[in-house]
């Protein structure tokens, strides 16, 4: 609930700033250069940082299932717990 409260309140700070700041700006990458509204290089901005956010914990949790056996967390290697 506290991460849904979290993602309206900043979807609607981004939906405030990107209404007010609406002229147009240039923008570069690589060689490419690019003008549009600031509005939607703002929001299409946080939406590829949400994306990329999910993306990079979505492949660390399927990583660490891959590591232990059974995905039910790390396993402690015999000769630390003195079991033969």
């Amino acid at each position: 609930m506290r991460l849904l409260i979290l993602i309206a309140c900043i979807a609607a700070l981004v939906a405030i700033f990107s209404t007010q700041n609406s002229q147009p700006v240039s923008f570069s990458f690589l060689i490419w250069t690019y003008q549009a509204s600031l509005a939607i290089v703002v929001f299409l901005s946080v939406v590829l940082g949400v994306v990329t956010g999910i993306l990079v914990s979505f492949f660390l949790r399927r990583s660490r299932k891959k590591k232990a056996p059974g995905g039910k967390g790390p396993q402690t290697a015999p000769e630390m717990t003195g079991e033969k």
